[in-house]
């Protein structure tokens, strides 16, 4: 959907800059002409009202000149620089709620073109522990957010519901990093709840990112849905080049890269930065008011994003 909007929002910048561009070579000089000739013939200056009625501006021409600007910044600034997005779902708890409206970087993994996506600068290229955006990898026309676990050469395993890495082995160097468990520890219980069941709370320590995950106690580890990479166990995976490994916090809720695989580096959109409004979305079924108008609003989640 977000892909259908920048290509809608780039065709209406093309054509109302080429309606104003058409006006402003062709047509206005046409006008001027026409007002130049009355007024040699008069020995009293035109009022602007008499211009409009000698020599009118074309309704269309006059739209085209003042929405180009507004919608060509518009544009700019959703495809190099920052791009709004709702969380529509609870797989990032608790870092990011369902009712969230976030900003995206878009140039934190480089600036792409609003039509195909295509990479046009490379910036830089996310870090362990980033929030990122991406397409879907099996719809890529949906959008999906995601923890960045694995970057290009990691060994990753999910196993008992404890994350290991292997950091990826730097060219030529030797003494390559041990595979190591990702530090846990647990906080509380019961802040948060999948239906009626309380969930635990625990600090991750993902290399120099600390952030919360959520563990469902109830949830037996889903081992024989994962994402079969040929030539590892059922519960290992090892990151292609170009390519990441991204999981939700809300680890037993979420659909993520031990399911369908990695995210291409083609795929990216940005970096979560930023909440900047956030909504309570708990309306009892009962209620006579549709399910999406908030029932109050969580002033204290705006701000940044760890």
């Amino acid at each position: 959907m977000a892909n259908y909007f920048s290509i809608i929002l780039t065709v209406i910048t093309v054509l109302s800059g080429l309606l104003w561009l058409y006006d402003a070579r062709v047509l206005k000089p046409k006008r001027k002409a026409v007002i130049a000739e009355v007024e040699t013939k008069t020995t009293k200056a035109l009022t602007e009202q008499q211009i409009d009625t000698l020599a009118p501006q074309p309704k269309l021409m006059e739209l085209s000149e003042s929405i180009f600007p507004v919608i060509a910044l518009v544009l700019v600034v959703r495809t190099l620089l920052y791009e709004p997005f709702q969380i529509p779902s609870g797989s990032m708890m608790p870092t990011l709620l369902k009712g969230d409206f976030i900003l995206v970087e878009k140039f934190s993994y480089g600036i792409k073109d609003p039509l195909f996506q295509k990479t046009l600068v490379d910036t830089s290229l996310p870090e362990r522990g980033d929030i990122a955006v991406f397409k879907y990898p099996e719809e890529p026309s949906i959008d999906y957010i995601k923890r960045v676990i694995g970057l290009p050469g990691d060994r990753i395993i999910y196993r008992n519901k404890s994350l290991y890495i292997q950091p990826a082995c730097a060219v030529g160097e030797k003494d390559c990093e041990e595979m190591k468990v990702v530090s846990t520890s647990l906080k509380e219980d019961g802040e948060y709840f999948s239906g009626s069941s309380p969930l635990r709370t625990y600090e991750e320590q993902l290399g120099d990112v600390s952030h919360e995950i959520l563990i469902d106690p109830r949830v037996a580890p889903r081992t024989m849905s994962y994402f079969n990479q040929p030539g590892t166990q059922k519960d290992e995976w090892v990151v292609p080049e170009g390519q990441y490994f991204a999981m939700g916090d809300n680890r037993d809720n979420s659909r993520d890269s031990r399911y369908w695989g990695f995210v291409d580096e083609e795929l990216l959109v940005g970096r979560a930065v930023f909440i900047w409004m956030s909504f309570e979305m708990d309306r009892s079924s009962d209620s006579w008011l549709p399910s999406w108008v908030p029932t109050g609003v969580r002033f204290e989640r705006l701000g940044s994003i760890e």
